[in-house]
């Protein structure tokens, strides 16, 4: 006798037996039992999950007679009536397959519905079985609108395509429509443990996790490679040779690439890669395998209690502890850069290179003072803080379209604290109200004596001046309102120096990317010779790559040889100088246009509005 696959002998005979599809049972179940029955039904879903197995147990359902041969439609057929087991063994006349894959002409869809006018020989109705629906061709959707639309009473159709979406709309909207989901890895495991049990199979849970997780939803998948497996182990499903049947990475090379990138270890991570390498794993299930275990740490760091949800997994223990061992921002961005690497696989000529890449990537990220092979992290000190004084409150934020306010020299220092003083706000004025600005030039470069580098500016009180009347003109703000500002900054002795330094190698592109913006972004503290001093905010600029490649264009220009950068507040860079001559010209282009008679008259008559944004200086 001839072997029968697993697949086909366990086949669901009814509903009671479908597994993972109790959605599209329930309602075909309530459909029968009460006897409110559609003259077309769609079933659509992925390979495997039985679309023609409901098929097949509907027409049952409509053809059954019951052992007695005295039954009616039900919702169990019985399997032992002349009709059930001839539709399970394939011949029974009223049930008919049509593969639209091999007949999607409009002639052999023409041939069945001839047949569509004579009443059934044995059954109660006939059944028409389409399968793959969505391949048939537009003339052949065509033939069957009508018949589709309004059946002879006996005549039941029944679709199924795995791609709903290529189905005219006009065949949709005449069908009951079901979606047949993909199955959940534990309903596959669960009923690959039933057969094999049924079969006198050993097999350890492991490889059928395994075979779970390779089936991708579809059991009929998951019978066919346990078939492959009982004959790759001779009779028994072990984890060893279903991973090497498989070609599946060893969850515990996965977990060591974790381990090694939440510790910052790059040579670990390369080592692994070589042993991939080497025992011929595949890169992209090495990618796909990171993504299933960095998303149930982000559950389990987000949802620390669903922990308790996979201890019979004996994987759930040590992705635990990853879990704690790697933050959860690192996490995700970890998966973000696993999910793209597999797409970049195909791009490179060599897998593995591109799967080392792709490992070392978010190690890229990391501080630069970040010690391998511990979790502590370099953080920037604290900026030391002044002993308290009484300050005024500062004022509020200059409008944009306001002059630059001119810097007023410091009070002298007084010997008793000033009293509280109450925080005045400016009036909102309109366009009009606030023409004919003050004209604003580019601040120049002030001879003032450098700051100590670790010392934080100085903060001094400030006189409270009286709100001005609706009808003066806004004064300036007082210079500790320049510092609210984006655009502003602090002249220093060495800043129109560096501005200098700086714009003149970006112009010859001596620097660029990240270190111009490096350069940019800091301001020169002191000049020593050949030893000069920079500071920068941002510890992710100063990296060791960016700082040797601006001191070796720094040298090669005829400047500093030794280059210290230090982080901590800055007040002059030439990032704050250029933004602050682009807001002069900007100012100084809405003056132009604000003094224009005809704009004057405009505004005056019209009560016209100068939308902000739309003038640009040339």
């Amino acid at each position: 006798m001839s072997y029968l696959v697993l697949a086909r002998k366990y086949r669901p005979r009814n509903f009671s037996e479908m597994v993972g599809q109790e959605h599209v049972v329930q309602a075909l179940t309530n459909a029968l039992t009460q006897q409110r029955l559609h003259h077309a039904y769609l079933f659509t879903g992925t390979r495997g999950v039985g679309k023609t197995t409901v098929s097949r147990i509907l027409a049952k359902s409509l053809n059954c007679q019951g052992a007695d041969g005295q039954g009616g439609i039900t919702a169990q057929p019985c399997g032992v009536c002349p009709a059930c087991t001839a539709i399970d063994s394939g011949r029974f006349p009223d049930y008919t397959e049509l593969d639209a894959a091999s007949n999607r002409g409009v002639d052999e869809v023409q041939g069945l519905l001839e047949q569509a006018v004579y009443k059934p020989v044995q059954g109660r109705f006939k059944v028409f079985m389409i399968d793959e629906v969505h391949m048939l061709t537009n003339q052949a959707f065509n033939a069957m609108l009508k018949t589709l639309e309004e059946p002879p009473e006996y005549l039941k159709f029944v679709l199924a395509t795995t791609d709903p979406q290529k189905v005219p709309v006009t065949v949709l909207s005449r069908c009951l429509q079901f979606n047949l989901r993909p199955m959940a890895p534990e309903t596959v495991l669960e009923h690959l443990t039933h057969v094999l049990a049924q079969e006198s199979v050993p097999a350890e849970p492991q490889a059928l996790r395994l075979l779970a997780r390779a089936a991708r939803g579809s059991m009929r998948d998951a019978l066919s490679l346990t078939d492959q497996a009982i004959a790759f182990g001779c009779g028994q499903l072990q984890e060893a040779g279903v991973r090497q049947m498989l070609g599946a990475v060893d969850r515990s090379y996965i977990f060591r690439l974790i381990e090694a990138l939440a510790l910052g270890d790059g040579a670990s991570v390369v080592d692994t890669a070589e042993a991939l390498r080497t025992h011929g794993l595949s890169a992209a299930a090495t990618l796909e395998d990171m993504c299933a275990v960095l998303q149930r740490m982000a559950v389990l760091q987000a949802v620390p209690q669903r922990a308790s949800a996979s201890d019979a997994d004996p994987e759930a223990q040590e992705t635990a502890r990853l879990a704690q061992l790697l933050p959860a921002d690192e996490t995700q961005l970890l998966y973000s850069i696993c999910l793209h690497g597999r797409g970049e696989l195909g791009l490179a000529p060599d897998e593995y290179a591109a799967l080392t890449m792709a490992l070392l990537r978010p190690l890229a990220f990391k501080p630069a003072g970040f010690v391998p092979g511990t979790l502590e992290k370099k953080t920037l000190a604290p900026a030391p803080v002044q002993p308290a004084s009484p300050v005024a409150p500062p004022p509020p934020r200059a409008p944009e379209s306001l002059p630059e306010p001119r810097p007023e020299p410091a009070p002298a220092p007084v010997s008793a604290p000033p009293p509280p003083a109450p925080t005045i706000a400016l009036p909102v004025r309109s366009l009009e109200e606030v023409a004919q600005p003050l004209p604003v030039e580019p601040p120049q470069a002030q001879e003032v004596p450098p700051a100590p580098p670790a010392a934080a500016p100085a903060v001094v009180a400030l006189p409270v001046h009286e709100a001005p009347a609706p009808s003066e003109r806004l004064q300036p703000l007082p210079a500790a309102a320049k510092a609210l500002a984006a655009d502003s900054f602090e002249p220093s002795a060495e800043g129109a120096f560096w501005h200098a330094t700086v714009q003149q190698l970006i112009a010859s592109e001596a620097i660029t990317a990240l270190v111009s913006q490096l350069a940019l972004q800091s301001q020169l503290v002191q000049r020593a010779g050949d030893a000069w001093t920079l500071r920068v905010e941002a510890q992710s600029l100063n990296q060791a790559v960016a700082r040797e490649r601006l001191r070796a264009a720094l040298q090669a220009a005829g400047h500093a040889s030794v280059l210290d950068i230090e982080v901590g507040p800055v007040t002059d860079t030439p990032a704050r100088r250029n933004a602050a001559a682009a807001s002069a010209r900007q100012r100084a282009a809405q003056a132009v246009v604000e003094q224009d008679p005809l704009v004057q008259a405009l505004v005056r008559d019209y009560d016209a509005k100068i939308l902000p944004g739309s003038v640009k200086p040339l």
